[in-house]
C-alpha cells in the first residue's frame, strides 16, 4: 500500500449516469498531491471507457490540506470536463472546508457536508 492510496470504497461506476466516490487520505500536501492525481483519474476514467457522470471527492477524513489539495481538485475538474462533474464533501468544521472557503473554491465546486448529500445530489 502506497502513501497516496485512497481509503477503501465499494462505490464505482455502474452505468452512464453513475457516481463514483473517492475517499481522500488524512493529509493532502506537496508530499502526495501529485501521486493522487493519477489514482483519481484511473477511477474517473476506467479502462472500460464508461465514465461516471459525477465524481465525489470525499475529504471527510482529511485532517490537513494545503494549497496542493486545492490545485489537485482544480486539476481533476479541468481534466474531467465537460463530461464528468466533480463534487466535494468536507465537514463544515474541518481544515479542508476552511481551505476551500479561503481559496474561493467553494464558489466553483459544489461542496456538501456529508457523503449521503453529495451522492444524492
Amino acid at each position: 500500500m502506497s502513501a497516496v492510496s485512497f481509503l477503501p470504497s465499494s462505490s464505482g461506476p455502474r452505468g452512464p449516469s453513475a457516481r463514483v466516490l473517492l475517499p481522500f487520505p488524512p493529509e493532502i500536501d506537496f508530499s502526495n498531491a501529485d501521486g493522487l492525481l493519477p489514482l483519481i483519474m484511473s477511477r474517473a476514467r476506467p479502462a472500460s471507457g464508461r465514465r461516471p457522470r459525477i465524481v465525489v471527492l470525499d475529504l471527510t477524513a482529511t485532517l490537513f490540506m494545503d494549497s496542493q489539495g486545492v490545485r489537485l481538485i482544480n486539476d481533476v475538474r479541468r481534466l474531467l470536463r465537460p463530461r464528468t462533474g466533480v463534487y466535494v464533501v468536507a465537514r463544515p468544521d474541518s481544515v479542508a472546508s476552511r481551505v476551500l472557503e479561503l481559496t474561493g473554491l467553494r464558489r466553483d465546486v459544489p461542496v456538501y457536508d456529508n457523503v449521503a448529500e453529495a451522492m444524492a445530489a
